[in-house]
This record gives C-alpha cells, structure tokens and sequence, in this order.
C-alpha cells in the first residue's frame, strides 16, 4: 500500500458519494466502478478537493459540506423571466423541466423551469443543488504521481 497524500499532482482513485442531509443520494460510485481524478483538473469541484488533501490510499471519510463550500447559496438574481415567444413553439415549457441556454461566452448553462404563467416562463439558472448541505463521503482506492517520475 503507497502512502502517498493526495495532493496537487496526484492522480486519486476513489469511491464517493454525495448525499442530502435526509439521506437521498444524490450521486455515487460505490455500486459501481470506482472514480478516477487527477487534483486539479477540474473533475471535481476545488472545494471538494480540498476535502481530500492529506488522504490516502485505505482512507475512508465522510465529511459534512456547507452551501458555501459545495455548490454556493441560492441567488435570487439567478432567476430570470422569459416571454413565451422566445423558446420554439414545440418545446415543453412546465415546471422542473431543464432547458439549455448559451450564456454570454457561449457556454452552456442549464437552467429549470421554475414557474409559467400566461407570458412568462420563470427560469432559475442557480445549480440544482445550491443553497444545500451534502454529505460528502470518500473511500481513498489508489494514490499515485502524475506524470513523469524521476
């Protein structure tokens, strides 16, 4: 077993599990194959990185993640109105449902239908999973260097 911490530079296989403080999962590995991550490439939020510095490999942790470190508070800026006309004719425009949009530098951001009424379609861009704790549980696999070792 390499006792390597998880660092910058490491790439980190791993079982995780994100959960609602009720216990729903939210999204998981350990029923399945495990994940693999180099620190720094942006597969995993940096906040959560950070959960998994020091870790390492036989480590299995569970930690309780706050708004601000998971996914951020809810933003009421980030609900915006829409006039019906503005999306094609033939799409489902009903509450929960998730639409694509293209912001400014022609990324794509999701947003979802959070109210129609009349006119107006209300569309709320905050990530669906902003404004909650999380449970936030790892089983460290494998730690090794990345790239070239010397």
């Amino acid at each position: 077993m390499k006792e390597l911490p998880i660092d910058k530079g490491t790439r980190v296989t791993l079982h995780f599990s994100l959960k609602f403080e009720d216990g729903e999962t939210v999204d998981s590995t350990f029923d399945k194959e495990p994940a693999t991550l180099e620190i720094g490439d942006e597969n995993l939020p940096e906040s959560f990185e950070a959960y998994l510095m020091g870790l390492k490999a036989g480590d299995h942790q569970t930690f309780e993640v706050p708004p601000e470190k998971a996914f951020g508070q809810r933003n009421p800026n980030n609900l915006q109105t829409f006039k019906r006309h503005e999306f094609s004719a033939d799409m489902v425009l009903e509450k929960g449902v998730v639409i694509s949009f293209a912001d400014a530098r022609q990324q794509e951001l999701p947003g979802v239908i959070h109210r129609v009424e009349g006119d107006e379609v209300e569309v709320d861009f905050n990530h669906p999973l902003a404004g909650r704790t999380l449970t936030f549980e790892v089983k460290i696999i494998d730690v090794e260097p990345v790239g070239p070792t010397h």
